[in-house]
């Protein structure tokens, strides 16, 4: 009983309305199945970068009513695309204007905003497309997850490697036994590629000035730069804590730094971990520990090596996955060396990011940021062949990349089927919580035990606090 109190209490803590448009509590009826000759009206929150592209992959299915973006050179220049589309650098604005108005939206925001955007679109009975990864929070991942199978919209998350026939193909065999049981996973990234760590904090400019002037024993006079007019930096900042505007951090460093974004764990896991976690249906870690470079409470570690253990489920054995990110000492941290032999061909350089499960029969080996590529290593490597090609095709084929997963989320909006969406938030929730808590156990600094039907750790209460964060006045779920 304690550990449903315990989830229900967390759950329920983010579920309060702060802003009044929110006053009034939740729809309760289901979204409703469109026919498939029915215009969709999408709105965009975050329009540059990848959110450029995601909106983009809406036009051919619908009508772009909205657009909206803090940065309004990113806004105004997808105006230019979509003349018709209303502008907003609030999406909170937007659903109070619009909401009778827009029927789906994508959220390619940073971070931080993920949850918010989604959360409230979900609330109005709006479909949403979220990119990865889902949420900043481990808390926010549970929390979508459940709203949309209350809501009953059809979601996707931006994982575009879903939508691959190599991955849905490497899902097939190895859920087929090809490999044996798979008792160990390792999946490594080149990341991060933006500042982090206490170099990186260095790199802001109020931080860079108190440095200095403590090494002379000076006070520190110094005055942050006011936002470009072109910036609306309190709604950048949204539910995280309230800081000065600094050009490091918009628009693309926000990545390594803990409150707006997710390291090199968020930006890649939910990629490169993708088809090992959905082929070996991994649910939630029992354990994770982390070894890493320098914590501190501004930035992501330069490096890490997470290890997560999964308990048995059903026939398949316990497993153990484990992530390699960052250099050490100059050296890239990476799998042990003994095991890139014998996946490696000669003279073949190992590829920037990827992923190897270890089965009794053999090696799956996956030279790719999405799983959508792979080969059988080892001696057993023709064998592997031959079985696999045996092995019928049990998923429905995409193949069509980050275009494909809009076009399978517009046919589950359009039959009212949320399943459709291969990486639908009952999917893409565990998955982020899976990749999320490696970044908690890197601040914790110690083995976390983890009780995911709990929502938390019975040998660790420190990690609360970064399980689920605080938001800033005004910002809600």
């Amino acid at each position: 009983m304690a550990s449903k109190i315990h989830r229900r209490r967390f759950l329920q803590t983010g579920a309060a309305v702060t802003t009044g448009f929110w006053v009034g509590g939740l729809a309760q009826e289901s979204a409703v199945a469109r026919s498939a000759n029915d215009k969709i009206n999408f709105a965009g929150i975050g329009v540059g970068g990848k959110g450029s592209s995601d909106i983009d992959q809406c036009e051919p299915f619908g009508n772009i009513v909205a657009i909206c973006d803090v940065d309004e050179n990113a806004l105004n220049a997808k105006a230019r695309k979509f003349p018709n589309a209303r502008k907003f650098t609030d999406y909170r604005e937007m659903f109070a204007e619009m909401g009778d108005k827009i029927d789906a939206v994508t959220v390619s925001t940073p971070d931080h905003h993920h949850a918010p955007a989604s959360a409230m679109a979900m609330k109005l009975k709006k479909h949403v497309y979220c990119q990865k990864p889902l949420t900043h929070s481990v808390y926010e991942a549970y929390y979508l997850r459940d709203l949309a199978k209350k809501m009953g919209v059809a979601t996707q998350m931006g994982n575009q490697g879903t939508a691959d026939h190599g991955l849905r193909r490497a899902v097939e065999i190895v859920q087929a036994g090809v490999l044996g049981p798979v008792r160990e996973v390792h999946v490594w990234t080149n990341r991060p590629i933006w500042p982090q760590g206490a170099e990186a904090i260095l790199k802001v400019q109020a931080a860079r000035t108190a440095a200095m002037a403590a090494l002379r024993g000076q006070p520190a006079n110094y005055q942050s730069p006011q936002p470009p007019k072109h910036v609306n930096w309190n709604v950048f900042l949204g539910p995280a804590p309230e800081r000065p505007y600094d050009p490091l951090y918009h628009p693309f460093n926000w990545r390594g730094w803990w409150d707006f974004g997710t390291g090199a764990l968020g930006d890649m896991g939910c990629h490169t971990a993708n088809m090992p976690f959905m082929a070996l249906k991994l649910g939630s870690p029992i354990s994770v520990v982390s070894e890493n470079g320098e914590i501190n409470p501004e930035t992501c570690p330069t490096w890490a090596k997470v290890t997560y253990e999964f308990p048995a489920r059903g026939d398949m054995p316990a497993v153990k996955v484990i992530w390699y990110e960052g250099q050490r000492g100059g050296n890239r941290v990476l799998p042990p060396q003994e095991l890139l032999n014998k996946v490696l061909r000669p003279y073949e350089r190992l590829a920037d990011s990827g992923c190897i499960l270890v089965g009794d029969k053999g090696i799956l080996f996956s030279p790719n940021d999405y799983g959508s590529s792979y080969r059988f290593a080892g001696e057993a490597a023709k064998d592997l062949e031959e079985a696999a090609r045996k092995v019928p095709e049990s998923l429905p084929r995409n193949g069509k990349g980050d275009a494909g997963m809009k076009e399978e989320w517009v046919r589950a909006i359009r039959s009212g089927n949320p399943s459709i969406a291969l990486s639908n938030f009952d999917y893409a929730g565990p998955l982020t919580e899976f990749i999320l808590l490696g970044n908690v156990a890197m601040r914790v600094g110690k083995k976390m035990e983890w009780a995911g039907s709990e929502l938390r750790s019975p040998n660790c209460p420190e990690a609360d606090k970064f399980v689920k964060r605080e938001y800033r006045s005004g910002w809600t779920l």
